[in-house]
């Protein structure tokens, strides 16, 4: 048996500033042998896929291993380059298994759905009975021309994303069976007309990724995964889908998945929920009894592809007179080489924050000491290693800020003790995310809270700015099932 693997993964917010290009591509990864090296989130499978490839002896081809950080629409000479590469390691090795990790939600220029794309070659190159099999970040948009040129799609179904290891490994099994003629998969998906953050750690998602995992494998369901969307691309598909995989049986992979679907309805209100402001956030910072109270600066996500530098949360410490407050982490290159430049003890004028965009604010001028400089810091995602570049520990007057070289989001506390901060003494620690950071936080945290900040990456699913989908869905309008051109799709009760 012979096996490509490849890795051709970000995110893409069409609003944001920045575009993805080269730079921000070798950032990441790129990398033709990135099973020899550390893995992250999108390489880990093809860790996976070749380790069990050659427990059974046979030929594996590594393809490319691409990753960026979310942010901006990748160039069409970017994109169409590494696509081309990775096709031309198809014709010319025409394996009997092509796996792939990509996230599901990039977006180049001239190319809406580079995902659908890849596959559309892919399968052209391959013909109709190889088999594909696509990993994909449960933020995706779950397109038709995803669902015709697949052989298989499994997301990962938790959120923080800890389990992608786990579900390269089902689609390894489900591939392998497909191939021998052991199964034969159809894929069906439901359209569920939402929009709602799904956190899994959290009730009532993680009872429902539970469910997920208790139907599979039972009745010739051999997967169900749940696409969360993302709502920063403006694109046609964006939304919430629930995928259903059965062994030769399309009626019963549409009603498991609009089952799900349903499920997932009934869940609307409970998952729909409104954020505090940065004002009442640091109101429950001043009440708490003990710290450090983790608050996470929302619309400021670099994991969504956010500029990670906006200072509205800075600004509003500093109006309190708070102290023993960390944030973390700003990007800003430049303010890096100045500081490493002064060294730890240097007392400086510095500008931090508001200089990529206008979701970024205005800059905050203050004086600092730096405490201390780290290069070539890490954090970790479950079992994936994240690169953060050189770290500098900031303060001014008790206020602590974490800057960095690496564009990246927040997911442990690392990001501050590996500096050498004590965050116990902290009140609170104001991390640049979304969710990701939940489970690494939650064993310091006296209280969590997610906050309704403003920023590139704005939380308020009802006023998206889109332009290539319709309106309806939940929950911008209460019933998207009741407009005449969706009465066909009507829940099944």
């Amino acid at each position: 048996m012979k096996l490509v693997i490849a890795c051709m993964a970000t995110e893409t917010n069409t609003y944001a500033p920045m575009p993805s290009g080269w730079q921000a591509w070798k950032a990441g990864q790129y990398s033709r042998q990135a099973t020899r090296e550390p893995a992250n989130l999108f390489s880990s499978p093809m860790h996976e896929w070749r380790a069990m490839a050659e427990a059974r002896g046979w030929e594996v081809i590594e393809s490319l291993g691409a990753y960026a950080e979310p942010g901006g629409i990748t160039p069409r000479i970017v994109y169409v380059s590494m696509r081309d590469e990775i096709l031309a390691d198809l014709t010319t090795h025409q394996p009997d298994i092509f796996l792939i990790s990509m996230h599901g939600a990039m977006v180049a220029e001239g190319y809406d759905d580079c995902e659908g794309d890849m596959m559309q070659r892919a399968r052209a190159i391959l013909g109709p009975e190889r088999v594909i099999g696509l990993e994909l970040d449960p933020h995706n948009h779950l397109t038709p021309a995803m669902l015709e040129n697949a052989t298989l799609i499994i997301n990962y179904k938790e959120y923080p994303h800890t389990d992608a290891p786990e579900r390269a490994r089902e689609l390894f099994a489900l591939a392998v069976d497909t191939a021998i003629g052991k199964i034969r998969p159809v894929m069906r998906a439901y359209d569920c007309r939402m929009i709602v953050m799904v956190p899994t750690l959290l009730e009532p998602a993680k009872s429902f990724v539970q469910s997920m995992k208790d139907q599979e494998g039972k009745d010739g369901v051999l997967s169900v995964s749940l696409t969360h969307s993302f709502p920063f691309g403006d694109v046609a598909d964006m939304g919430m889908k629930t995928l259903a995989i059965t062994d030769s049986d399309p009626d019963k992979a549409e009603a498991v998945a609009h089952a799900f679907g349903n499920r997932l309805w009934d869940l609307r209100h409970q998952l729909h929920r409104a954020f505090p402001s940065i004002e009442d956030a640091l109101n429950a910072v001043e009440a708490a009894s003990s710290g450090p109270v983790v608050l996470a600066d929302m619309a400021d996500n670099a994991g969504a592809g956010a500029p990670s530098d906006s200072t509205f949360f800075l600004r509003a410490v500093l109006e309190r007179g708070l102290t023993d407050i960390a944030m973390g982490m700003f990007w800003d290159p430049v303010l890096v080489h100045i500081c490493s430049d002064a060294g730890v003890g240097a007392r400086l004028r510095v500008r931090v924050g508001g200089k990529i965009s206008r979701e970024s604010g205005e800059p905050v001028d203050l004086d600092v000491t730096v405490r201390a400089i780290r290069e070539g810091m890490t954090q970790f995602l479950g079992n994936s290693e994240w690169a953060i570049g050189t770290g500098v520990w900031l303060e001014a007057n008790g206020v602590h800020l974490v800057i960095n070289t690496i564009r990246t989001q927040c997911f442990d506390p690392s990001l501050f003790t590996d500096l050498g901060m004590d965050i116990k003494t902290m009140r609170a620690l104001i991390v640049k995310s979304i969710n990701h950071f939940y489970a690494g936080f939650t064993p310091v945290a006296t209280q969590i809270i997610q906050v309704a900040s403003p920023g590139a990456t704005p939380m308020d699913m009802a006023s998206l700015p889109l332009t290539k989908r319709d309106g309806h869905y939940f929950p911008r309008v209460q019933d998207p099932f009741a407009a005449p051109q969706f009465r066909h799709h009507q829940r099944k009760e």
